[in-house]
C-alpha cells in the first residue's frame, strides 16, 4: 500500500507540536533546543508513519535532509579551526585593536557601530562581540552621558552586521546551505542591500551622536582593552593577510571550503612567523580552540573561542534540524504548507516578503535563529526554483530576517542574551537597533527595482529541469 498525500492538518499538526516543544524548552526551562527539535522530530515521524510511510523510507528521508546541509556542516567544522588557528595566530587580536582605535569622543555612537563591526567581522559572532567589546562600550556611554538603549542599539547594529557578512559566522553559512548555493555567492549578493542599510544605520546614529557632547571623557576602559592586546600578541599589519586572502578568495569566485582553507593555512603560517606558535599548538587550538590568559577579563572572554569541538553545538542542531527537514520534505508535510502560504502569491517581490515573514514567525514561535534560518529555508527552496530564481534570493531573504530580526523578540535566545549582558530590556533598545529592523525593509524595497531579486540562467534552469527528471 502507498503512502498517501498529508492533509493539511497533519502538517501543521507537526509543526504546532515542533513550535510547542520549542517553546516550552527554550522559553520555560531555558534549555537548549537541540532535544525539542528531536522531539519534534519523532512526532513528524509519527505523522509520516499514520501517512503509511515504511520507516526505511522515514530513515531515507531524515539521512537526505542531512546530505543536503553536508556542505554547510563542514564549513562551520573547518569555520571552528579557522577561529582557533586566527586567534592563536593573532589575526582576530589584530582586526579588534585596529577597530578600537577608530574609536573617536566626537563620534561614539558611530564609532561604536564600526567597532562591533570590526570585532563581529573577525570572530563571526554577534553574541561574542556585544558581550565583551559590547560591554566596555556600554561603560564608555555611561560616562558620556549617552542613554543605555541608544548605546545598545548601536552596539547590535554593529555586531550583527559583522555577523550577517562574515564567511566565519555559522548562519552566514546555513541560510546558503538551506537555499542550496555557496557562502561567497550568498555573501556577495548580500553586499548592496546591507551596506544600503549600514549607511543609513551609520547616518542615524551620527545625528544622534551630535546631541552629546564628549569632553574630559575617561576611555579607561578601552584602553585597558587595547593594551592587554598589545602586551600579549605581537601585533603587525601583516596578520591582516589571512582575512584579505579570504575575502580575494571570494572576490574571485573560489569555493568556500578551499577558501577558508588558505585562510587556515595562511593564519598558521604567521602564526608561527610572528607569535612563534609550533606546529603542535595550531594542532591543538584547531580542536580545542583558543583560550585566551592575558588576565583581562573582557579580552579573555572574547578571545577564548574556536575550534572544531566549539562548532559541535550548531552542527548538532543542523543536524537535527535537518533530520525534520527531510521528513516534512519527503513527506510532502512541507509542500502542502507551502501551497497554501503561496497561493495568493504572484510576485517575487511577494514571495520575498512571504518568506521573510516566515523568518519573524519562527523567530517569535520557535525562539532560536538557527531554526528561523533552517526551516524556512527547506520550506521555500523548491518553490524558488521552480519560480526560476536563484539560490541567492532565498538565502539573503533567510539571513535578512531569520539573523538579525532574532535581537529584536525579547524572548529569543538572542533577545534575551543581548538583554542579560548589556543590561537594557529588549523594548527599549529595540527601536535604536536600527540597522536590525532596516535591513528587512531595505531588502523588500529594493525587490521592487530588481536588486535583491536574482534570476537562474538558462544553464542553471537546465540544470534544475535535469535534477528534476532524475528524481
Amino acid at each position: 500500500m502507498e503512502a498517501r498525500k498529508p492533509y493539511l492538518y497533519e502538517a501543521i499538526l507537526s509543526f504546532t507540536f515542533l513550535i510547542l516543544c520549542m517553546g516550552v524548552g527554550i522559553a520555560v526551562y531555558g534549555a537548549n533546543p537541540h532535544i525539542p527539535m528531536l522531539i519534534g522530530t519523532a512526532f513528524a515521524s509519527v505523522i509520516a508513519i499514520k501517512m503509511g510511510f515504511k520507516w526505511k523510507e522515514i530513515e531515507d528521508s531524515m539521512f537526505q535532509g542531512i546530505l543536503q546541509a553536508m556542505q554547510a556542516i563542514i564549513i562551520l567544522a573547518i569555520i571552528g579551526v579557522l577561529i582557533g588557528v586566527w586567534l592563536q595566530a593573532g589575526v582576530v587580536p589584530t582586526m579588534i585593536y585596529y577597530g578600537l582605535k577608530v574609536l573617536s569622543p566626537q563620534i561614539f555612537l558611530v564609532a561604536a557601530v564600526i567597532i562591533c563591526s570590526i570585532t563581529s567581522l573577525a570572530t563571526g559572532t554577534s553574541w561574542g562581540t556585544a558581550g565583551t567589546i559590547g560591554v566596555a562600550l556600554m561603560g564608555v556611554a555611561t560616562g558620556l552621558g549617552i542613554p543605555a538603549p541608544i548605546a545598545a542599539g548601536a552596539i547590535i547594529s554593529g555586531s550583527y552586521f559583522g555577523d550577517k557578512m562574515s564567511p566565519l559566522s555559522d548562519t552566514t553559512n546555513l541560510a546558503p546551505a538551506m537555499a542550496g548555493t555557496d557562502v561567497f555567492t550568498h555573501v556577495k549578493f548580500m553586499m548592496k542591500p546591507t551596506l544600503t542599510a549600514y549607511a543609513i544605520t551609520l547616518i542615524f546614529f551620527g545625528f544622534v551622536g551630535m546631541r552629546f557632547g564628549a569632553d574630559n571623557v575617561d576611555f579607561g576602559a578601552i584602553e585597558i582593552i587595547k593594551q592587554g592586546l598589545s602586551d600579549n600578541f605581537n601585533l603587525s599589519p601583516l596578520l591582516l593577510l589571512p582575512p584579505v586572502i579570504v575575502i580575494f578568495s571570494i572576490a574571485k569566485k573560489m569555493p568556500a571550503i578551499p577558501g577558508i582553507f588558505l585562510g587556515i593555512i595562511s593564519g598558521a603560517i604567521l602564526g608561527m612567523i610572528i607569535q612563534g606558535a609550533n606546529f603542535g599548538d595550531i594542532l591543538n587550538v584547531g580542536y580545542n580552540g583558543y583560550e585566551s590568559t592575558t588576565g583581562v577579563e573582557v579580552i579573555d572572554s572574547l578571545l577564548s573561542s574556536g575550534g572544531l569541538s566549539n562548532m559541535f553545538y550548531s552542527i548538532s542542531l543542523t543536524i537535527f534540524a535537518m533530520m525534520f527537514g527531510g521528513i516534512m520534505e519527503r513527506t510532502g508535510q512541507l509542500e502542502v504548507i507551502v501551497e497554501k502560504l503561496v497561493k495568493h502569491v504572484k510576485s517575487d517581490q511577494g514571495l520575498i516578503g512571504l518568506t521573510m515573514s516566515t523568518c519573524l514567525l519562527s523567530n517569535m514561535t520557535m525562539p532560536e535563529q538557527y531554526i528561523a534560518v533552517v526551516l524556512p529555508g527547506r520550506m521555500y527552496a523548491q518553490t524558488y526554483r521552480d519560480r526560476g530564481l536563484h539560490p541567492k534570493t532565498l538565502s539573503n531573504a533567510l539571513e535578512s530576517s531569520g539573523t538579525i530580526v532574532s535581537a529584536l523578540v525579547p524572548w529569543n535566545t538572542c533577545g534575551a542574551f543581548l538583554m542579560g549582558v548589556l543590561g537594557v530590556s529588549t523594548f527599549a533598545y529595540a527601536p535604536w537597533a536600527v540597522f536590525n529592523y532596516v535591513t528587512p525593509i531595505v531588502v523588500i524595497a529594493l525587490s521592487y527595482v530588481g536588486v535583491t531579486v536574482a534570476k537562474m540562467t538558462p544553464e542553471e534552469i537546465e540544470e534544475r529541469d535535469n535534477l528534476k527528471l532524475a528524481e
